[in-house]
């Protein structure tokens, strides 16, 4: 009893911290699936998603250690160019490939994948299943502290690369099922690159550290959030079985 007693209190403020980092990727997450208007997508599938989610922030982990260390090698670490190339060819590259290529390896030839609006829904999930487990890292590391920076930047973030990529993957299963190939493959390569693309460019500004950086920052996440809330109510609304 008395240890029960004692324990609970690191109890509750563990599920605290859990909570501060997991509960703003639920709202996003709640709210695509409410935009998913045409069919909902079974619950294990999306389940299953984020589980992916989570197996591409670990392989990510992994990968930037060794990405960051080689780049250590050949670039000065106190320059800018050591950070844009950071920013680019060892985060970006590597968190949205590893997000990519389980989405794909999860959902492809999935039969419930016969909506455009799915890839956007399919990439959003694993992406914010990364995002969460990214953010319990960063909370119970940093403390609550970061919970609402991270809130209502990097788990947004997140979401708005994702969204970019699913507009382009869903259209590259649509081309597929046309028989275009050709259009297919341009469209998974646009899912990639973009993705890729936003990610690097919101690494690079906040990492910069500068005045001029952070104001380019605050410009970037704005247009791009609302872009991608713009992206993701027009998807809904003339969304199309493939």
């Amino acid at each position: 009893m008395p240890l029960f007693f004692f324990a609970m209190p690191g109890f509750y403020i563990l599920a605290v911290y859990i909570l501060a980092a997991v509960l703003p990727a639920w709202f996003l997450l709640r709210y695509i699936y409410r935009h998913d208007t045409v069919e909902k997508e079974p619950a294990g599938l999306l389940a299953s998603l984020l589980l992916m989610g989570v197996a591409a922030a670990l392989c990510s982990g992994v990968l930037e250690g060794m990405g960051e260390a080689v780049l250590y090698r050949l670039v000065d670490p106190g320059s800018p160019l050591y950070t844009v190339l950071l920013a680019f060819f060892v985060v970006a590259l590597v968190e949205e490939g590893t997000k990519f290529l389980f989405l794909r390896a999860r959902t492809w030839r999935d039969p419930n994948f016969n909506y455009r609006f799915d890839g956007i829904v399919y990439a959003v999930f694993v992406s914010l299943g990364f995002a969460a487990f990214e953010n319990i890292q960063y909370v119970l590391h940093y403390g609550l502290s970061v919970a609402l920076p991270r809130a209502l930047f990097a788990v947004p973030g997140h979401m708005s690369f994702a969204v970019f990529m699913g507009l382009f993957y869903g259209r590259a299963k649509l081309y597929e099922a046309w028989g275009d190939r050709r259009r297919c493959r341009g469209n998974l390569l646009r899912a990639y690159g973009t993705s890729v693309l936003l990610h690097g460019c919101y690494d690079a500004c906040a990492m910069q550290g500068t005045g001029t950086a952070m104001a380019a920052f605050l410009v970037f996440v704005v247009l791009m959030f609302r872009s991608a809330f713009r992206h993701v109510k027009q998807e809904s609304f003339t969304d199309a079985p493939v």
